[in-house]
C-alpha cells in the first residue's frame, strides 16, 4: 500500500497536522523537524493524494495559464517564473496556448474551469466587446489577473509594463543617439501596439520632428514579419536613420534585413526592440533594447492571484504597472550621437529623391 501521512507521522513521532503543513510547505515548524518529515517522505517515496486534499480544502491547488504562444521568449518567461512562484504554495501550473485566437481562447478558459482550476492568469486576445469567458470565470467566483494586455471597460487585476512609456523612451533614446528620420515597425492590431507606437508619436512631437506617414510599418510580432517590414522601410526616401521595433523578435528580424541591404548598424541605421530577450546580448550587432520586466510580470501575477485565491472576502482588483528599463548595446551605439552630413537618404545604389530633413 501507497505511505500516508499517518505513516510518516508515525516514524518520526509528530502529528498528522505537522506532516500536512511541511508537505504544504505552511505554518512555523522548525527546520528540523521539518528535515526530518521531509526526508522520511522521501524514503517511503509518500505521494501527495491530490483528490483526497481536494475534498477536504475545496481547491484542486491547479492554476491555469492561458498564453497565446509558447514559442515567443517573453512568454516562455512568464510561465517559468508564474511556476516558480506558486510551487512554494503547493500549486502547479496549466498551461495551454490559443494561438492569438479569441474563439480558442474562450473555449481553453472553458476547459480550465471545468477542471475547476483555482485561478487564471491570461494574456489574452479578447475585444472589449468579448467578455462572456470571464463572466463565466466570475460566476464559478474563479479570480483571475491579466498580465501583459489590458481589456479596457474590465474590471480586472492586470499586471504590465508602461507600454506608451516603452514607445517614449526607446524613440528618444534614438533621437539622443543622433537620429532624425525615426520608423517605427508596429506590431499587430492590439491595445499594446496601440500604446508603443503613441509613445513613439509623442517623442517626435516633443522634439519637434516629423512623424513621416511611411515611417510607419507593420512589422507583425515575429523575426519573418519584421524582416519583410524592413525591407519595406528600405524602399522609404529618405532611408530612415532609426528604427523602433514591436518587439525583439521583430528588431532582429529588421536587423537582417538591414544587412543583406549592406547598410552597417548602427552608424547607418540604429535599432531599439523591447522585452530584452534572452538572446538579444549575444546576436552579431547586440541589441539595444527595452527591459519590460518579464520576470515581476510572471511573479507578481502569479502572488497577486494567489493572494486572491487565499482571501475570505472579495478584493478590489489591483492594477501593477511595472516601469520600463533601458537596455543600450551595441545597435545604438554611433561613433558620434550627433547628426552627421554623410547620412545616407536611400540604400546604396540608389540615388535619394529628397534632400535630407
Amino acid at each position: 500500500m501507497p505511505a500516508t501521512m499517518m505513516d510518516i507521522a508515525k516514524d518520526v513521532k509528530v502529528s498528522v497536522v505537522t506532516v500536512s503543513k511541511v508537505l504544504r510547505n505552511q505554518g512555523r515548524i522548525s527546520e528540523a523537524t521539518r528535515q526530518r518529515v521531509l526526508r522520511r517522505a522521501k524514503e517511503l517515496n509518500y505521494q501527495m493524494n491530490w483528490v483526497a486534499r481536494s475534498l477536504v480544502t475545496r481547491r484542486t491547488y491547479t492554476i491555469g495559464l492561458l498564453l497565446p504562444e509558447f514559442a515567443h521568449p517573453f512568454f516562455g518567461e512568464i510561465a517559468r517564473w508564474v511556476a516558480n512562484t506558486v510551487r512554494p504554495h503547493g500549486y502547479h501550473v496549466v498551461i495551454s496556448s490559443f494561438e492569438e485566437d479569441p474563439e480558442l481562447e474562450a473555449s481553453e478558459a472553458d476547459s480550465l474551469l471545468a477542471r475547476q482550476v483555482d485561478g487564471l492568469i491570461i494574456a489574452s486576445s479578447q475585444s472589449p466587446q468579448r467578455l462572456a469567458m470571464f463572466e463565466r470565470a466570475r460566476e464559478r467566483n474563479t479570480p483571475y489577473v491579466l498580465i501583459d494586455r489590458p481589456i479596457a471597460g474590465l474590471r480586472a487585476c492586470f499586471v504590465g509594463v508602461d507600454n506608451r512609456a516603452i514607445g517614449l523612451m526607446a524613440t528618444e533614446h534614438l533621437i539622443a543617439r543622433g537620429c532624425c528620420r525615426i520608423a517605427h515597425l508596429r506590431g499587430p492590431e492590439i491595445g499594446i501596439a496601440e500604446e508603443r507606437l503613441a509613445g513613439y508619436r509623442r517623442a517626435l512631437t516633443r522634439h519637434g520632428l516629423r512623424a513621416r506617414s511611411g515611417y510607419v510599418v507593420a512589422g507583425g510580432r515575429t523575426d519573418d514579419t519584421g524582416y519583410e517590414g524592413m525591407r519595406k522601410l528600405l524602399r522609404a526616401h529618405p532611408l530612415p536613420d532609426g528604427v523602433f521595433c514591436f518587439n525583439d523578435p521583430v528588431a532582429i528580424g529588421a536587423m537582417k534585413a538591414i544587412l543583406e541591404a549592406g547598410l552597417r548598424l548602427p552608424d547607418d541605421i540604429a535599432m531599439v526592440g523591447a522585452g530584452n530577450v534572452r538572446y538579444s546580448d549575444v546576436l552579431t550587432v547586440p541589441l539595444t533594447t527595452i527591459d519590460q520586466g518579464t520576470c515581476k510580470i510572471g511573479m507578481l501575477a502569479a502572488e497577486l492571484l494567489i493572494a486572491r485565491i487565499a482571501s475570505k472576502r472579495s478584493l478590489r482588483p489591483q492594477e501593477i504597472l511595472i516601469p520600463p528599463k533601458l537596455i543600450e548595446r551595441d545597435s545604438t551605439r554611433r561613433a558620434s550621437s550627433s547628426v552627421r552630413t554623410t547620412d545616407i537618404a536611400t540604400v546604396p545604389g540608389k540615388q535619394s529623391e529628397e534632400t535630407i530633413g
